[in-house]
């Protein structure tokens, strides 16, 4: 992480950029900059707190706030009115860290390593749980693209996917936590905090303000910055949001191949895509009632396939227990064409 702090002085020149009214474009490329490290200081904080408050607790908010960054990202989006990005950004976190992050992880842990293995529970669950998540989402696109549905009916049958992925989230959160929790975290080794809890609380709470403080910036700028870039919405919310917010973890589940422990890798890549189905995109759902902006869980075809093509490359990966490099550069290279057929729209 201390390799990302020197773009925290990205932080007071998007808010100097925003008080003269710079160039939009500018003000939207340096505010993605600027959430890189502040996401990456947030995971540290929570990563702290969790070693003061024990492995069950510690377990939970590390889960709830593994996409703290993203998530503050889209509830403003979507406060705005921006479905397209918010729901290409959640499309873009599912492809993102399945492909992506998953991909680099092995990719490059394998070019050290010959086999890179991980335990058949984790990765069974995961994959079972990628599987409903495909389903889930692709509920609503298959009515609605029957024809047979009306707007106000999709968006109850919306409503009503949005609550069962909450079921099914709260269940793997006890299922993998309390009451099998012996199968899964077998790498996670207690350490000592290098920061006190009042410290950790204190730049956890610092730091969620300033990405909430540098979201509000870059929701603001995205629609003019996108016309002077020539970028559509959909690329900026499916690939340049979901890199910058998750950056940290991005290279957190690098690091972690490297030292050959792809349990941690994989529960940070796919774990990090089912928190975002299951938890992210019904909040949102949720919320956009409160906002008066409505939003239902239909995704593009082009979305949906890309989420099926993508969970049936990774689970075809997962499904012996280990991987290597040329099975990550083949999840790597996925993620690339899809991003550059998104790219080209």
């Amino acid at each position: 992480m201390k390799y990302l702090n020197f773009l925290l002085l990205a932080v007071p020149l998007a808010i100097y950029m925003e008080i003269v009214h710079a160039n939009e474009a500018a003000i939207f490329l340096v505010t993605l900059l600027a959430i890189v490290p502040l996401a990456a200081v947030l995971g540290k904080a929570t990563e702290e707190l969790a070693v003061h408050t024990g492995p069950r607790v510690g377990g939970l908010i590390n889960a709830t706030l593994g996409n703290a960054a993203e998530l503050i990202i889209t509830i403003l989006a979507l406060r705005e009115g921006l479905l397209t990005v918010v729901k290409a950004s959640l499309a873009g976190s599912i492809l993102g860290n399945i492909l992506l992050v998953l991909g680099l992880s092995a990719f490059i842990g394998g070019l050290k390593y010959k086999k890179l293995c991980f335990s058949e529970n984790v990765a069974n669950l995961n994959t079972s749980l990628l599987l409903m998540i495909v389903t889930a989402l692709s509920v609503p696109a298959i009515f609605s693209f029957s024809g047979h549905i009306s707007a106000d009916h999709l968006q109850t049958l919306s409503l009503w996917t949005a609550v069962g992925l909450v079921l099914i989230y709260i269940t793997s959160m006890i299922f993998s936590f309390k009451t099998h929790r012996h199968l899964f975290h077998i790498e996670h080794v207690a350490h000592e905090s290098e920061w006190s809890m009042g410290k950790s609380l204190g730049i956890m709470i610092l730091s969620v303000v300033a990405i909430v403080a540098m979201s509000e910036i870059l929701v603001t700028s995205l629609r003019p910055a996108t016309k002077i870039l020539g970028l559509s919405e959909v690329f900026v919310g499916l690939i340049l949001v979901p890199i910058v917010g998750n950056a940290a973890e991005h290279s957190a589940a690098v690091l972690m191949s490297l030292k050959n422990k792809m349990n941690i890798a994989l529960e940070i890549a796919v774990g990090s895509s089912v928190q975002i189905a299951l938890f992210v995109a019904p909040v949102l759902v949720f919320l956009g009632y409160f906002f008066g902006h409505p939003m239902n869980l239909l995704f593009s075809p082009l979305e949906i396939l890309s989420i099926i093509l993508a969970i049936v490359v990774v689970n075809n990966m997962v499904r012996d227990n280990e991987t290597d490099y040329l099975e990550g550069l083949i999840l790597f290279t996925t993620y690339l064409l899809i991003s550059i057929g998104f790219f080209l729209l």
